[in-house]
């Protein structure tokens, strides 16, 4: 995708997110001042009305005239003169304001010209991987996985990829991540290597932070061989699904344009941080965080995003006293979300798990839908895709975006969830080996979670292992239920699977611990 950049003195400024930076280093520009000065720049010196401006920055909203001079002026300021000390910004009495100075129009490829002096987002090379077995007849694979992680990274928004052209030119020069950085003018290095071992291969990678010269993250894949000729594009997705999380954590990258907005920020991230920790008082304190960002910034998108998401989850837990009123600010807030930033997978997501929560199982399954379609790679979308599918009841269609989601996303702290959801949906769709070898993968993830216990024995019962059953039963009876499973849903829409489920665990002898009926139907489950 080629991105356009408006260079202008010492400023380049991308229209696409808002982004304007000054000798290559990002300014906090608000989300009103960047609507103003795209609006100025693409009407190339030509006058643009007042009443066309306060249509830019103020869309559907009626204002006063004095808004727009108050917002002129931020951004003078913010600008300062130019060079020869005049303004970049003129006021054409009685009309409206143009830009006045010489716009660069730049367009930035994936080829080899690509510097560091014009990105304006974070920048990544994968280099090519090397083949440690020195057989020269499987070079082609080494270089086949790199170029299917460089198509992969590629199909992310959040930071630049380097070209394949670009990357093989170090092919048998240095490895020293510094002197590449500065050759290939990128941020952060993908390297690796793959060795075989009789019918066994390991490929190996690392991520380094190219400036400091340190690695910040790897990983290994142990595969058969025959299976890498069908797999290499899978692989490279479940490097790239590591990668952009290690990018957006390590660089401070926004999932969403950020609006200059910096104590909304910092809120929404001391937001996240209590979010994380999935207890009812942090889920809490996380929602007072994010209400207070999005009323101190109403256009910085990920106060909203994450003002739905713990919505959805005060619900799913059952963590609320009022979930319909609940389910209405998640919902305004995902939308709200989806109209700041429509090309974010994360705005469609928050939509869906709400959604979800709120009985709108068609409705979620379309924004989960949206999600995947804007990040081929993005975990949280395939979740509560499958989520949606096992909650309309389509057990069959939930197996595959669960087992995906799951494949993509390991360490959530959030897991027990979807282990569950898969769980269920392997069982109801036939396959009970299939949920009791999930279940085993689950406790190693989640052993404190009961819900997952408690659908362990219901697989085991079905299977007829009666003293696993039991053995699981007395297990979920042991833990304490300071959560809610986050099941009403798929109870309150498959009230014959909620009956089949209760029929396993009573006979498994399962013993309540104040929790009446771990499978409950009914009105109380709303």
């Amino acid at each position: 995708m080629n991105t356009q950049h408006l260079a202008f003195g010492h400023f380049e400024f991308i229209a696409e997110n808002g982004c304007l930076f000054r000798d290559n280093r990002p300014v906090a520009i608000g989300a009103r001042g960047a609507s103003l000065l795209a609006a100025l720049l693409s009407a190339q010196g030509g006058v643009v009305s007042k009443s066309a401006l306060m249509d830019a920055v103020w869309p559907g909203l009626a204002v006063e005239e004095s808004n727009l001079s108050v917002q002129i002026a931020a951004l003078r300021k913010l600008l300062g003169p130019a060079s020869d000390g005049s303004e970049w910004i003129v006021t054409v009495p009685r009309v409206g304001y143009r830009f006045s100075g010489p716009v660069e129009s730049r367009t930035d490829a994936a080829e080899s010209g690509w510097h560091a002096q014009t990105s304006s987002m974070p920048a990544i090379a994968v280099l090519p991987f090397e083949n440690l077995g020195g057989d020269a007849e499987k070079q082609y694979l080494a270089d086949g996985i790199t170029d299917d992680l460089i198509m992969a990274l590629v199909r992310f928004r959040w930071f630049r990829v380097a070209s394949r052209g670009a990357s093989f030119i170090r092919k048998d020069g240095s490895r020293d991540p510094q002197s590449i950085a500065r050759e290939l003018g990128v941020d952060f290095l993908v390297d690796g290597a793959i060795r075989y071992t009789r019918d066994q291969i390991r490929i190996t990678v690392h991520l380094a932070d190219a400036v400091k010269g340190a690695t910040v993250w790897s990983e290994h894949y142990d595969l058969q061989v025959a299976e890498v000729f069908a797999v290499q594009d899978a692989i490279a997705e479940r490097i790239a699904a590591a990668v952009e999380p290690e990018l957006l954590l390590r660089h401070g990258l926004q999932m969403a344009p950020h609006t200059g907005n910096i104590t909304a920020w910092n809120l929404v991230r001391q937001g996240t941080f209590n979010f994380h920790k999935v207890t009812q008082p942090t889920h809490l304190v996380a929602r007072r965080f994010f209400r207070e960002a999005a009323e101190l910034d109403p256009m910085l998108p990920e106060a909203q995003i994450w003002r739905a998401r713990v919505n959805a989850g005060l619900i799913g837990y059952g963590w609320t006293d009022n979930p319909a009123a609940d389910g209405k600010e998640g919902l305004d807030a995902a939308l709200r979300a989806i109209y700041l930033d429509a090309r974010n997978p994360y705005s469609h997501y928050a939509l869906a798990i709400v959604s979800a929560y709120t009985g709108r199982a068609d409705q979620a399954i379309l924004a989960a839908e949206r999600s995947i379609e804007l990040g081929s790679s993005f975990a949280l979308g395939y979740l509560v895709f499958g989520m949606a599918r096992l909650f309309s009841g389509d057990a069959a269609g939930a197996r595959q975006p669960l087992a995906r989601g799951l494949e993509l996303n390991p360490h959530d702290p959030q897991n027990g969830v979807w282990f569950s959801l898969l769980m269920l949906a392997l069982f109801f769709s036939g396959d009970v080996e299939g949920a009791l070898e999930t279940g085993r993968t689950a406790q190693k993830a989640r052993p404190d979670w009961p819900a997952l216990l408690r659908i362990q024995a219901c697989c085991h019962m079905a299977a007829g292992h009666r003293a696993q059953a039991r053995r699981f039963a007395a297990a979920a009876s042991d833990l304490s239920e300071s959560a809610g499973d986050a099941l009403g849903p798929f109870r309150d829409g498959n009230k014959e699977w909620a009956t089949r489920l209760n029929e396993l665990l009573r006979e498994a002898d399962f013993k309540t611990t104040g929790w009446q009926n771990p499978f409950r139907i009914g009105a109380e489950e709303a």
